[in-house]
């Protein structure tokens, strides 16, 4: 007969969180133990998890760091637990995740259930056109210096699952094995890759920031997705007045403002003719900037609208160059549209949604990739970038949904 165990966790719980891992994908981690090897001894694997959990013997494994090149040339630390941490990380998430979602700010948009990256691109468009200026702001290296007294204050102001509470705070203190070996252990901070880090930086921004500032600055109105936010103001003062208190609440929270990212922005149009040299800003991969566009009687005006960033394209153009097409040439046409297609229309239905015109230039990339792949491809075509971008043309025309790219754009 099995022992009572000090914590009551189903083991149906532990299953659907495997399940959403699996789903969700993912690298190994310290152990080199992938999704794939974890599933040829799966039932084995998830009954000793569960028994951990349960009895409280459970101990999270080192996160395994992985440092990825961002846009400006700085490296993103990233914390890669083990299959069987981010398993548990699931479980304890989809306990604890009801019993504060409710709690959190209609204007937080990231990593939240119903919520959505190109919905708060709306709300802040729709938001800039009603407000002058805006603050946006970035907080310095957030995610490695969340403060763990602090944040597990929050988490007990809406848990007394003592499993909860138990294996939050051991994730926190988890060390960090570096990529030369070296393990760090950590006082702060919440690895950016951890299955349960995002809703914990949602409720310690929450308590930082979200409610914060409906108390002080109930005229402001904000968006913010995980760690990005603007705010909107009526005039400039209101915006300098604003970033001053953020400072000084976030310094109380002990983090900073990044004081090169963060700035006070005017958001110029046909109607606001003040110069003055912020005028755009990047938010969630596009940027908000004067552009003239064309109104439904065809008549041509000025607005502060957005558009996919450069930041973005440049990534996008990365990643097409990574692909190698030109090498392609055991594959067929079609074959090759099967595997991008995926990825170029989650491009198109994200960057596509305000001014699809800008994706123009992808369009030409990836054609210009498709030519060089039937120049390597085709004898007849190898001499000629002409006849090549010709023989192309012709397939577009026959087959004008082969690539999603030719049908959305």
């Amino acid at each position: 007969m099995e022992k009572t165990k000090p914590f009551n966790i189903p083991k149906q719980l532990v299953w659907n969180a495997f399940k959403l891992v699996k789903a969700n994908k993912g690298a190994a981690g310290v152990d080199g133990e992938s999704i794939a090897v974890f599933e040829q001894n799966l039932k084995s694997n998830l009954y000793k998890l569960w028994n951990r959990l349960s009895s409280g013997s459970y101990f999270p494994a080192p996160v395994k760091r992985v440092d990825i090149p961002k846009s400006d040339g700085k490296m993103r630390p990233l914390g890669i637990p083990t299959v069987a941490d981010r398993i548990a990380q699931m479980a304890v998430r989809l306990k604890f995740e009801p019993e504060v979602e409710p709690h959190f700010d209609e204007d937080s948009y990231g990593y939240r259930p119903k919520k959505s990256a190109l919905e708060a691109i709306g709300i802040t468009r729709k938001r800039c056109w009603e407000n002058d200026w805006i603050l946006d702001i970035d907080i310095q290296g957030f995610f490695d210096n969340i403060d763990h007294e602090l944040l597990m204050r929050a988490v007990r102001k809406h848990t007394e699952c003592r499993w909860t509470l138990l294996y939050i705070e051991r994730w926190l203190k988890a060390p960090v094995q570096h990529q030369d070996g070296h393990i760090e252990i950590t006082s702060k901070g919440t690895p950016q890759g951890g299955v349960i880090s995002p809703l914990l930086a949602n409720l310690f921004l929450h308590y930082g920031l979200d409610k914060w500032v409906r108390n002080n600055f109930p005229e402001v109105k904000f968006v913010r997705y995980a760690d990005d936010a603007v705010y909107h103001c009526k005039s400039r003062y209101a915006a300098e007045r604003l970033m001053k208190s953020i400072a000084v609440r976030l310094e109380e929270c002990k983090l900073r403002l990044h004081p090169e990212k963060t700035k006070i922005v005017y958001c110029k149009d046909k109607h606001r003719i003040g110069k003055y040299p912020q005028f755009q800003f990047d938010f969630l991969g596009y940027t908000f900037r004067p552009r003239l566009v064309k109104s439904r009687r065809g008549n041509y005006f000025v607005s502060f609208s957005p558009a996919m960033s450069k930041k973005a394209r440049k990534s996008i153009s990365q990643k097409v160059k990574e692909w190698k097409l030109h090498l392609w040439s055991a594959q067929t046409l079609e074959s090759i549209a099967y595997a991008l297609n995926p990825v170029i229309r989650g491009w198109i239905n994200y960057y596509g949604r305000y001014r699809r015109s800008s994706l123009h230039s992808v369009q030409e990339q990836l054609d210009y990739a498709l030519v060089r792949w039937a120049k390597r491809k085709y004898k007849k075509l190898k001499p000629s970038l002409r006849k090549a971008t010709a023989w192309l043309r012709r397939i577009k025309q026959k087959q004008p949904k082969l690539f999603t790219h030719w049908a959305l754009l």
